[in-house]
């Protein structure tokens, strides 16, 4: 299926790189115009890594624009869409993916830590579809809001409690969200991405571990941002319009592919 949006404006949060990256090309491939939004984090306030995202949008043949906020932060993320608006005239297609993490046990966790999690994952979600949403509904002709989410909403690991608590608050707020904006034809759903090959992941594992990850998922690799882009796109086309208030695994099984150790064998059976 060959998925159209020629014409149309998405915003991805946190597109510098892996899978806001990859949702970023994504939706550029498939024609639409980028604002890719991340963190101002270089000397004199630049971030090269968004830079080369809006570079390779551009040489798939869209427009893309770096606009930079953080998205814990309400009124920077507005501003962001009031750029997105002033530049390309509309604003279609809002993906929330800007997350942050640190890996502690909660018994040994900094505060500021899991306040900056909370304040990224969960409420930078919050700014961000609330700011695309009241631009979506003033515009009058609908729109896609995508929530990235993770397994982790339904798989407790340790070490990610204050990641693990609001992925799932935000797959919850993306079925909020898509009974209020139904009226306003604005489809919502949550992509909940599975182990994902990204540079901040391979902060915490080195290539054999991440192989033997791989080799222990039923699709026998771990996934790519280009995996999470594809079923971005998919829910921001037309064949999804009848799609709201969902939450899509993208794990190649490995939720699903958690099995028990096989019973003893009994005496005598």
């Amino acid at each position: 299926m060959r998925v159209d949006l020629a014409g149309r404006v998405a915003w991805i949060t946190g597109a510098g790189q892996g899978i806001g990256r990859g949702i970023a090309l994504g939706l550029a491939a498939a024609g639409a115009d980028i604002v890719v939004n991340d963190l101002a984090s270089g000397p004199g306030g630049d971030n090269p890594a968004a830079y080369e995202t809006a570079q390779l949008v551009r040489a798939l043949g869209r427009q893309a624009r770096v606009s930079y906020a953080d998205v814990a932060e309400a009124e920077q993320v507005e501003a962001v869409v009031a750029d997105a608006v002033a530049v390309f005239g509309r604003l279609d297609i809002a993906v929330a993916n800007a997350a942050f993490s640190v890996r502690e046990l909660v018994v040994a966790s900094a505060w500021p830590d899991v306040e900056r999690t909370i304040a990224v994952t969960q409420f930078g979600v919050f700014h961000t579809c609330r700011a695309a949403a009241r631009r979506m509904i003033a515009q009058g002709h609908g729109g896609k809001i995508v929530i990235i989410g993770s397994i982790m909403a339904d798989m407790a690991l340790p070490m990610s409690a204050a990641y693990n608590m609001a992925k799932a608050a935000v797959n919850q707020f993306g079925r909020t969200l898509a009974e209020e904006l139904a009226p306003h034809r604005i489809n919502v759903n949550v992509v909940n991405p599975g182990y994902i090959d990204t540079p901040g992941e391979r902060r915490f594992a080195d290539e054999a571990a991440i192989a033997r990850a791989g080799r222990a998922i039923p699709w026998g690799r771990i996934g790519t941002p280009a995996d999470i882009g594809h079923a971005v796109t998919f829910l921001c086309s037309e064949a999804a319009d009848y799609i709201t208030g969902s939450a899509l695994r993208v794990d190649g099984g490995f939720l699903g592919g958690l099995r028990l150790p096989p019973a003893p064998e009994t005496e005598g059976q």
